[in-house]
């Protein structure tokens, strides 16, 4: 039974429960201080995916659910905690349920009473108070509309109620806390009994349970429910808010020494160079002087608090050059674009490091002065590389699927670049698959009677058709007009499934907390069984499934960041135009970014593609992790992993992966969390 309580914000779980009919596994997490979230996977004990041995053998049967809870007033001393919640929203209502719930803890009591509808409340043991008033929520409708996934907000708050409640207590054993609750549930129309004729007649409405800690990171809990079922889990949770970076091995900041370089003829540059790149993490950089200004232009790949790089490159500069220097000017640059320039006094500087007042930061050395143009400077030293190499793990993988709960494939990513002229680059990315369990997918393409472009549903011939594919081989121009305009034009292979060309344009101001761009694409799908050929006709790849041979797709795409206390550190982006399967609408991305640096976000795209041609789910829908790896590794960096999770791939509301996104290329211009 659930409570009103909301988690400190920031913290994720993972928890997994079996008992005899059912195993649960779900992800927690608090997005925001009153808004609680949670992903849950259900295998059903006694009831298969399908009746069909060759679809799906004897895979249990897996519901997939989203739940939410919204806190509506927080405890006081007169009065408890109040939150309204919704469980297996959009989901095909095997678990699907409201209430509203109210907690008030009394020393080492805390103390619950709800109001259930839905799975929460098919006890009935009081009358819906709505029913009294509007006869819509006298009853329920059963099943679920469309293809599932729809959210059926006609179902909320329908049908029979009950009462839950129950008692936490806090036991003098820190560890331990004892649970009596009353539930709502008679389980009558559970998905077993309903399926598979079991009987989960409860003997009795009360539950007991047992959570133990063995710290703040793990529990275990045991409860036996309705008198007849014992349940057994384990809870590992975090906090993405306040996780705390390991003690990261890295050089001390350079302290001020008395050998600086008599005049600028004198400057080792090559030291210094070498200097910038290990101690302040700027690579590939490029240095210039003009009248008492030296520039460093170059990219930062260390240190994610840009503060800390250019602190350390004052550092460095100031211990080699001349006293005639005044100025030291350093732009950051991503992909050749620069993206952060920032121009340190350096005396005021010296006086910083030498801490000759109270409490200097780095912020009173910087001046907010215009920034020397270097269009028509040569550099005095260059240590600009124009080709880069990259190897690194890449594991694709799929929960709930027909065939097995877990599908995965792990391969070995290498890249290459080479930068043609300072404005054109040629890329590639080339996978290797290293251990997959692919052979137990049963079929390509999936048997829903859509007629659709087959964009995305046809991955698994992707996946499955070659060991070393292709999956990125482009040119790319990147330039930069003025202060705010930003643009990339593209053509090769953009992605594992489509070649093509393309371009985009982004307006952002330095720390605005809004953007617009747009893309546009003419793109040809690949065929999976070449490296490099593209399909000629619809029918290539059988005679009832059709490929997109030469299609458009592009976005108007608004970027917003909400200032407002309620949604602090979110961000909103709604791509609105034509997706690969050649229908139009929105895509509407909302994401949270924690104190630590890790970016929780979800999408969903609504199209004018109709639920029925859709196919299972409805519509696209999925969530993402960034998840920074100095949060992980014992040496700095401003690297990320990404993990993506789309409960269901289908046709509709697909957009084109392409390699580079100018919005993450810029990300230094307006930071939705800022690192000074």
């Amino acid at each position: 039974m659930p409570s009103a309580r909301m988690t400190k914000e920031g913290t994720f779980s993972f928890s997994a429960l079996e008992n005899q009919d059912y195993q649960f596994y779900s992800l927690s997490l608090q997005l925001l201080p009153w808004l609680e979230t949670n992903i849950r996977y259900t295998q059903v004990e006694d009831v298969l995916y399908s009746s069909s041995e060759v679809f799906s053998g004897d895979t249990k049967y897996t519901d997939k659910g989203i739940d939410t809870k919204v806190r509506l007033l927080k405890e006081s001393f007169w009065l408890p905690e109040l939150s309204i919640g919704l469980r297996d929203l959009g989901g095909t209502g095997l678990f699907d349920g409201e209430y509203v719930a109210a907690t008030k803890r009394f020393g080492n009591l805390d103390f619950t009473l709800g109001l259930g509808w839905g799975y929460l409340g098919t006890r009935g043991n009081i009358s819906n108070p709505l029913c009294t008033t509007i006869v819509h929520f006298c009853q329920r409708i059963s099943g679920f509309s469309d293809n599932g996934g729809s959210i059926d907000y006609n179902r909320w708050f329908t049908g029979s109620t009950s009462l839950f409640g129950g008692i936490e207590y806090q036991t003098p054993l820190e560890s331990l806390r004892l649970k009596l609750e009353y539930d709502g549930n008679d389980y009558s129309a559970d998905f077993p009994v309903q399926y598979s004729d079991v009987d989960m007649t409860p003997k009795t409405p009360w539950n007991i349970g047992a959570i133990y800690s063995f710290n703040d990171s793990a529990n275990i809990h045991l409860s036996y429910e309705r008198g007849t079922t014992l349940s057994l889990g384990v809870t590992f949770s975090t906090n993405f808010d306040t996780l705390k970076s390991p003690l990261l091995i890295d050089e001390p900041v350079p302290q001020l020494g008395d050998q600086q370089a008599s005049s600028i003829e004198a400057v080792n540059w090559s030291q210094m160079s070498q200097e910038l790149v290990g101690n302040a993490g700027y690579k590939n950089e490029r240095i210039y002087v003009a009248d008492n200004t030296v520039s460093i232009v170059g990219e930062q790949y260390k240190y994610r608090d840009r503060n800390k790089g250019i602190e350390r490159a004052a550092a460095v500069l100031s211990n080699h050059l001349p006293d005639d220097i005044e100025h030291y000017q350093i732009i950051e640059t991503e992909k050749n674009i620069p993206v952060k320039s920032s121009v340190v006094s350096a005396e005021l500087y010296r006086k910083v490091a030498t801490v000759d007042y109270f409490n200097p930061t780095l912020s009173d050395a910087l001046l907010d002065i215009p920034s020397p143009s270097l269009d028509d400077q040569e550099p005095i030293h260059d240590q600009f590389s124009r080709f880069s190499t990259s190897l690194t793990p890449h594991l694709d993988q799929s929960v709930g699927n027909p065939e097995s709960f877990y599908i995965y494939s792990l391969s070995l990513r290498g890249g290459a670049s080479y930068w043609l002229t300072d404005n054109l680059e040629i890329s590639s990315s080339v996978a290797l698959n290293l251990v997959d369990n692919l052979d137990e997918l049963s079929f390509d393409v999936p048997t829903d009677n859509t007629s659709n472009y087959r964009v995305r549903t046809l991955v698994r011939a992707y996946v499955r058709e070659n060991d070393i594919y292709l999956n990125n081989l482009q040119l790319t121009w990147f330039q930069k007009y003025g202060s705010n305009w930003y643009q990339q034009v593209y053509g090769g292979y953009l992605e594992s499934m489509f070649a093509g060309v393309g371009s985009e344009i982004l307006y952002r101001r330095k720390d605005s907390n809004w953007a617009i761009g747009a893309d546009f694409n003419v793109v040809s799908q690949r065929d999976p069984s070449s490296f490099f050929n593209v399909y000629n006709h619809e029918h290539d790849y059988s005679d009832d499934t059709r490929v997109l041979v030469n299609g458009t797709t592009g976005h108007l795409s608004i970027y917003y960041q909400p200032e407002f206390s309620l949604l602090e550190n979110t961000r909103l982006q709604l791509d609105i135009g034509k997706f690969l399967a050649t229908d139009k609408g929105v895509r509407i991305d909302f994401s949270k970014q924690y104190k630590s640096g890790i970016i929780v976000g979800a999408y969903a795209s609504l199209t004018d593609m109709s639920p029925e041609d859709f196919g299972e789910g409805s519509f696209t829908k999925g969530f993402y992790f960034s998840i920074p790896f100095d949060t992980v590794s014992l040496k700095p960096t401003n690297t990320r992993g990404n993990f993506a999770w789309q409960p269901i791939t289908r046709d509709g509301g697909q957009m084109l992966g392409k390699r580079y996104g100018l919005y993450n290329i810029t990300d230094v211009v307006s930071p939705l969390v800022p690192t000074t």
